[in-house]
């Protein structure tokens, strides 16, 4: 499996995101479609983009009791993303119930990644909020665990666990790490966050850049930095 840096595409609308995807001429990057852009444009726009030859990450975090995310997935299995995700905190049956809705006839299906927490988490936020005393790095390699035990692919995590998870569940267990900056970017509101060589050491597999990308100056020289940093 190969390193790739994925584009949170965070836009509004069709528009917004067509226009900044045309600024690509030579590459095709992997991008993320979180819950802003499907909510405003839906499905369509997940085909749209799939046509245009980029790979997708659906980033949904689906979060419900077992049945109800084993149908969601059964209709995400339909759109041909490449990768998708829900939450940990759901539990094994949730996970399992996923895999299950998602696997096509033909026994195929995109990558199923958890979310541990989430980047904007630490450890007081985790305490006070939560009531969740363990250690953040404890509680991180717990979910990451179970994804495992469920029959998932990997786990989003911060890129400051992604060595330890690969420790603890194996070097092919995935990666995806967001809170990644330039050096001499803006951290934004992300709590924990690492730079794209520094997340190519610790072990992530891909990278999730958003606003050092999508807001930069010129944004098609600002993901090949971010690829010859993470990916080399």
């Amino acid at each position: 499996m190969g390193k790739d840096v994925i584009i949170a595409c965070d836009f509004a609308s069709k528009q917004d995101v067509m226009n900044f995807l045309d600024l690509f001429s030579e590459e095709k990057p992997f991008v993320k479609i979180g819950m802003e852009l499907f909510y405003a444009e839906g499905p369509a726009i997940v085909r749209e983009i799939k046509a245009r030859g980029h790979k997708i990450f659906l980033d949904l975090k689906l979060h419900d009791i077992p049945n109800t995310v084993k149908k969601a997935m059964k209709v995400l299995s339909g759109l041909d993303v490449d990768m998708t995700n829900l939450h940990a905190a759901g539990a094994t049956a949730m996970m399992q119930g996923a895999l299950e809705g998602l696997t096509r006839a033909d026994g195929t299906r995109p990558i199923l990644i958890a979310v541990t927490q989430l980047t904007s988490t630490d450890q007081e936020t985790m305490e006070r909020d939560l009531l969740i005393r363990e250690p953040i790095d404890q509680v991180v390699m717990h979910y990451a665990k179970t994804a495992k035990n469920a029959g998932l692919d990997g786990v989003v995590c911060s890129p400051l666990e992604a060595g330890k998870v690969h420790d603890a569940c194996g070097k092919n267990f995935v990666t995806v790490t967001p809170g990644v900056r330039f050096a001499d970017g803006d951290v934004g509101d992300q709590k924990r966050v690492m730079t794209p060589a520094e997340a190519n050491r610790i072990g992530s597999d891909y990278i999730v850049v958003g606003r050092p990308i999508t807001a930069a100056a010129d944004p098609v020289a600002a993901y090949r930095r971010c690829v010859a940093e993470f990916v080399g």
